[in-house]
């Protein structure tokens, strides 16, 4: 007779989701129970994001639960599957937005708050902000985007800098135009990523002359004429700063949170509270502090710190924010961008992709938490 399917599922009540606080089966991650004739045990868990950070050690503890409970079983085969979960911000009907329903009602600069976009078939828009430029704020969000395709997710990248666009560079895309079909712009998808930007519709002289309206409108259609189809998340790399087309943009998207970009010195810290400041007027979530150029690492191994030391941990931990993680500065990152080969494919190997992938799971995983407290 071989093993009841209640013992396993028994077992696996007693593991927990060290983010979530809840045990697997009360989360319904446990997705398909069985054991054989023999006593070969199999087990199907779905977590929240492909690139959960603690999936290996989700499933030798779903391993451990079943050989403790069931000495008895021959093998066990535990599956780790994914299902991204959707942020407060995607339920309900067009123009419901759960906890952030009442953005809509900030006025701004006396015009009263921009219309909202609703993007139905996308579970997940992630804000890249920066405080101010040359912090590496685009390189973030390519090797974000890319990390996150890489483990599995469905995954849009919206270039929103109209007046210096750098995906199309950064992905070696520099001459692409995408197609429209059926009135839908097809986003170009390069790496296992959707783009979308500006530098694929009209070249830079154009972009240059824009304002602020024809900007905010420009960025409008970005996103809601594009054919994105199904995402898991859409990452906004949004232009430098907290001016007028940020604030518009952050109150019109239905936004699961933001990322802050920063370098360690003071000066860009500064900027970084503006950031702060500016998504917490429009109460959006913060996911939290990303500290790029954090160092340069030698050939002996050690680290220089030319930007000063742990600056944007600090800040995270003063502003009561999670610090996502630090990037190191490195030749190979800034040539990836040149080249159209970002360092998490080119270069998978070197430090700073390594952190980069550790910070994109960081940021999978801040997602995963933040809707698993949605009470709408």
């Amino acid at each position: 007779m071989s093993i009841q399917e209640s013992r396993i599922i028994e077992a696996l009540s007693t593991v927990m989701d060290p983010d979530l606080g809840r045990d697997l089966v009360t989360l319904g991650m446990i997705k398909e129970v069985s054991a054989d004739e023999a006593d070969n045990v199999s087990v199907t868990v779905e977590l929240t994001t492909p690139a959960c950070p603690m999936k290996e050690s989700i499933k030798q503890s779903c391993i451990a639960a079943i050989r403790t409970a069931i000495p008895e079983a021959a093998s066990i085969n535990v599956t780790m599957g994914s299902k991204v979960t959707s942020s407060c911000s995607h339920h309900g009907q067009p123009g419901h937005h759960g906890h952030h329903e009442h953005h809509t009602h900030h006025g701004h600069g006396g015009h009263g708050a921009p219309q909202r976009i609703q993007l139905d078939n996308v579970r997940n828009i992630i804000a890249v902000a920066s405080g101010k430029g040359g912090v590496g704020k685009s390189t973030v969000s390519v090797n974000l985007a890319v990390s996150l395709a890489a483990s599995g997710a469905k995954v849009g990248l919206i270039d929103a800098d109209l007046y210096g666009p750098s995906i199309p560079t950064m992905f070696g895309l520099p001459d692409a135009r995408p197609e429209v079909t059926d009135g839908k712009i097809q986003p170009i998808v390069q790496y296992g990523v959707k783009l979308m930007s500006i530098g694929f519709l009209v070249d830079s002289e154009t972009a240059l002359i824009w304002r602020g309206p024809m900007a905010s409108s420009a960025i409008r259609q970005l996103i809601t004429d594009v054919d994105w189809q199904e995402l898991d998340y859409l990452i906004f790399d949004l232009p430098p700063g907290t001016g007028d087309i940020q604030l518009t943009l952050v109150q019109a998207l239905p936004l699961t949170g933001a990322v802050i970009v920063t370098t360690p010195q003071d000066v860009a810290l500064a900027d970084v509270a503006k950031a702060v400041t500016m998504f917490r007027k429009v109460e959006v979530p913060i996911l939290g502090v990303v500290e790029n150029m954090s160092w340069y690492e030698l050939p002996d191994g050690t680290r220089d710190y030319i930007f000063g030391r742990q600056g944007g941990e600090k800040f995270a931990k003063a502003n009561g924010l999670n610090f996502l993680g630090a990037i190191p500065i490195g030749g190979v990152v800034r040539e990836g961008g040149d080249e159209g080969k970002p360092v998490i494919i080119g270069h998978p190997e070197v430090p700073s992709a390594v952190a980069a992938k550790q910070v994109a799971g960081e940021i999978a995983r801040q997602v995963s938490i933040l809707n698993a407290s949605c009470t709408c």
